[in-house]
């Protein structure tokens, strides 16, 4: 089944993978799998996004594309990210960190033990 079969089967139902097999192998793992975010998306959606990582982020090529204008192609962008959940790209400090930066004077003792509650 391809991709796009498999999300039409669905029409933006959540589903879970419960069986996964490595092709060209005997391997296979059963279990519960949630599909990544954007495997999630409605085909038409999925066609977008593709689209866009094509044209290298550029709304231009986009408006050339699809044939609609610059807030037609940013609104869709809006409504994609919000449901999409995206990574920290920005990860909490560790203790050490922390501990580095009470040393050098960067933060008083006081917001260094806030940070380290806070990472609990």
């Amino acid at each position: 089944m391809e991709w796009q079969e498999l999300t039409e089967l669905t029409q933006g139902r959540p589903f879970v993978v419960e069986r996964v097999r490595l092709v060209d192998s005997e391997v296979a793992v059963e279990g519960r799998f949630k599909p990544p975010q954007l495997a999630q998306l409605d085909v038409d959606d999925q066609v977008f996004v593709a689209a866009f990582v094509r044209s290298h982020g550029s709304i231009k090529e986009m408006e050339r594309i699809f044939g609609v204008s610059y807030p037609t192609i940013k609104s869709r962008l809006k409504r994609i990210a919000e449901r999409l959940d995206f990574v920290a790209t920005d990860p909490a400090p560790s203790g050490a960190d922390v501990i580095d930066r009470l040393r050098r004077g960067e933060i008083s003792a006081a917001e260094a033990l806030a940070e380290l509650e806070r990472d609990r």
